[in-house]
């Protein structure tokens, strides 16, 4: 596949409901059938009880919170999700007007996300269900590599559009596989900040390639999620590394809902992130009246410390503790993290940066060109300049001076000899 953005997932994946054996090739490795039925779908949700989550349910199931899902769109069809999926769109112009058209290479990475973060399951005990199950969701469709404009683009939109149709989080299982990201995300996700909006990225994926974290893992104020095994462990395959990670969540021995009635497993921090992300929502509903930084301050003040911050953040998930633990409130905001970083970080750009390809590849930051003209109002010769004109014109200096004393000397010297 061409670099660029991409869906973050990896491991082994089933399939149920549509033909097994399917290859899929992303950023991921690549997949093998095996059996994952109906019947047993909600015993091998094992998160639910291990990470606190049934037990936060005692206080809420995200009621009265949206998420925006921006991924490879969302089959509402699915009997986990019917009634779910409140309202979306398409920003790739190849899927369908409300985003509930699966799109693109990896089709199904969009329903599965959203079933593992509001999946309501069906029956009586049948299905997926989601961490915030009463949460409602808003489907974004965009093209990984595809579409009739450039990824960077597609997401810079979604994020706008999911902010100014009342998402409170937005869930991004994805990654641009670099630690740079255009200037239109920050325009975008400054946006979200600011309107108290709060963006849950993946870490990425060892196995498929990604060996560090990538945006929009790297952008501050961002919570970003690592995945661990089902022993708590960080995860070699399904999890990249980082100083950025926020919290640790299970990225191996997935299950989620797959478009047309089926069902997947899976592997890799894809999985991970709507885990986190209805871990906030029910945040959000249980503390309506907290903001984004508090909100994500008692996500990390309640993690389970794991091991160090590279591999885990500040710890493993417990959404228990989340939802009812007391936590102080902090000032902390995290729109003034982004802020301070475009301030320091855009304000020397030399010349306008050239518009990113179809494939997202990272545009280079332009270098400084020998012989260019300083900025008017400039008081002191560069570095460059001194080494390479003023430390020369200093040494014939000098060596003027001494000739002029010298020559000086011998007329004096010459003078007082006449007069004797």
């Amino acid at each position: 596949m061409t670099p660029g953005v991409s869906s973050e997932r990896t491991g082994r994946r089933a399939i149920r409901g549509v033909a097994c054996g399917v290859l899929l090739a992303v950023v991921a490795a690549v997949l093998v059938a095996s059996p994952a039925s109906a019947d047993s779908i909600r015993d091998r949700e094992y998160w639910l009880s291990s990470y606190g989550v049934t037990a936060a349910w005692n206080t809420t199931r995200g009621a009265g919170v949206t998420v925006a899902v921006i991924d490879t769109g969302i089959d509402g069809t699915h009997p986990d999700l019917t009634g779910q999926v409140i309202g979306g769109t398409d920003v790739s112009g190849i899927g369908a007007a409300n985003g509930q058209k699966p799109i693109g290479e990896d089709s199904q990475h969009g329903t599965m996300v959203a079933s593992m973060l509001a999946g309501h399951g069906h029956g009586s005990g049948a299905g997926v269900i989601g961490v915030a199950p009463a949460a409602k969701l808003l489907a974004v469709s965009i093209g990984f590599g595809v579409g009739t404009t450039n990824s960077d683009d597609q997401i810079a939109t979604g994020v706008r559009w999911a902010v100014d149709n009342g998402a409170k989080i937005i869930n991004m299982s994805l990654t641009r596989n670099t630690l740079d990201w255009p200037t239109s995300w920050d325009d975008a996700f400054l946006y979200a900040m600011q309107h108290d909006v709060i963006i849950v990225a993946a870490a990425g994926n060892r196995g498929s390639g990604t060996t560090e974290v990538g945006a929009p893992a790297t952008m501050p104020g961002v919570v970003v999620v690592a995945g661990v095994n089902r022993a708590g462990k960080a995860s070699f395959d399904a999890s990249s590394q980082g100083i950025t990670l926020t919290v640790a969540a299970p990225s191996e021995d997935l299950v989620g809902a797959s478009p047309g009635g089926g069902y997947l497993s899976w592997a890799g921090t894809s999985g991970a992130t709507p885990l986190v992300s209805g871990a906030l929502a029910l945040i959000r509903a249980a503390h309506p009246d907290l903001d984004a930084g508090d909100v994500i301050n008692r996500l990390t003040k309640t993690a389970t410390p794991a091991g160090d911050a590279i591999s885990y953040g500040s710890g493993l998930l417990n959404v228990d503790k989340a939802v009812t633990a007391t936590v102080a409130k902090v000032k902390a905001d995290p729109a003034d993290d982004l802020k301070e970083w475009i301030r320091l970080n855009r304000r020397a750009t030399a010349a306008p940066t050239p518009a990113p390809s179809s494939t997202a590849t990272p545009t280079p930051t332009p270098a400084p060109v020998a012989g260019a003209s300083t900025p008017f109002g400039s008081v002191l010769p560069s570095v460059d300049a001194l080494r390479n004109t003023g430390l020369p014109l200093l040494i014939y200096a000098a060596f003027l001076a001494l000739l002029v004393l010298l020559v000086r000397g011998m007329v004096l010297e010459f003078r007082r000899t006449r007069r004797k």
